[in-house]
């Protein structure tokens, strides 16, 4: 099989996390092979992952947009779309907390303002 890379990717052992749902979903995963123009990482099942989504290799303090090339059931090949200084994936808890307390917040303004137009 002829390999259609641009670029020669090393083989790498880092650990991995990939972003999606507008980084409100997130995902461990482990970077087998890197290029500068992309990845080969591994997953419990690549089904539940998108099209595109947000790589981070905290090892290498880098980001990513990227997109997969070629999935199976453990693994996708990864061409990255752009780089950039991304802030780390929130955990999904995180997420649904501030989302809960944001809820919480716009409930006592609007109890606030009907007690002061009661008046």
């Amino acid at each position: 099989m002829q390999d259609r890379r641009k670029a020669v990717r090393a083989r790498t052992f880092f650990g991995g996390v990939i972003a999606f749902n507008q980084r409100s979903s997130t995902m461990g995963c482990t970077v087998r092979n890197l290029s500068p123009q992309g990845a080969m990482v591994t997953f419990d099942n690549t089904a539940s992952v998108p099209d595109k989504f947000d790589l981070t290799i905290d090892r290498k303090q880098r980001s990513f947009w990227s997109r997969v090339v070629w999935r199976r059931m453990d693994a996708a090949g990864l061409a990255f779309l752009t780089e950039y200084a991304g802030a780390e994936p929130i955990p999904l808890e995180w997420a649904k907390r501030l989302r809960d307390c944001e809820a919480e917040k716009t409930a006592l303004q609007r109890r606030v303002d009907q007690l002061s137009n009661a008046d």
